[in-house]
């Protein structure tokens, strides 16, 4: 069933780990992949904009059926194969309203997470400053307490109540790059209990990013967070 399936992706993306943890959920190994760069602009190869257009990772087909932004693969593959492999989408209105919630809210996670890991990559030399950099530790700040908020609210270990769910899928690659680039666990403890319960999840330590095998994060760009 996975063999018509092709992903192109890059190690070290967040929403290419969202993809390949969802179609390990839904027992989907054996599909088709092929790892490029994003330091060889391999993004923006005709062999990616053939299927992209826009360039980017993950670039996701299903037979004649292409889906590109990583939320969408998700949805799509919960959709298409609900009762293959674990259930991603809960019954209940109030765990399924929440997913959904935290599910979209993790956009603006991921969002304030990059624009300070990635900021010198994103801002040229001569535009960067001490005083945007630091609006942006401030967000992020803010953020994070929001979802130790939400962990500590919870009524259960997942972010969406007692079960994994679709929300987990898409959030979790966020919360393992806050720790890899040196997030202190003792000022964000319910953070670090969400990460040690996730990380050796089968579907995440079998689609976790290669190049993490190689070693910690040089720059502990969060340390002071």
């Amino acid at each position: 069933m996975a063999k018509n399936m092709t992903l192109l992706w890059c190690t070290g993306s967040c929403p290419c780990w969202r993809a390949m943890i969802a179609l390990e959920e839904k027992n989907l190994q054996g599909y088709n992949h092929q790892l490029l760069s994003f330091d060889k602009m391999e993004h923006k190869s005709q062999q990616v904009l053939d299927i992209n257009p826009r360039g980017q990772f993950p670039t996701f087909k299903h037979g004649d059926n292409v889906v590109n932004e990583s939320y969408a693969i998700c949805f799509y593959l919960e959709s298409q194969f609900k009762s293959q492999g674990n259930k991603l989408i809960p019954d209940g209105p109030e765990e399924q309203a929440l997913m959904y919630q935290r599910m979209f809210e993790g956009l603006t996670f991921y969002d304030k997470l990059g624009n300070v890991i990635y900021y010198d990559w994103y801002v040229p030399e001569g535009e960067r400053h001490d005083s945007a950099l630091k609006r942006n530790k401030d967000a992020l700040v803010a953020e994070l307490g929001l979802w130790e908020g939400y962990l500590s609210k919870g009524s259960g270990s997942f972010l969406a109540g007692k079960t994994f769910s679709l929300a987990d899928v898409v959030v979790f690659p966020t919360v393992a790059f806050l720790f890899r680039f040196g997030l202190s666990a003792g000022r964000y403890p319910k953070l670090e209990e969400y990460y040690a319960l996730l990380k050796d999840r089968p579907s995440i330590k079998a689609s976790r990013p290669p190049h993490w095998l190689e070693g910690p994060e040089e720059e502990l760009l969060l340390k002071e967070i």
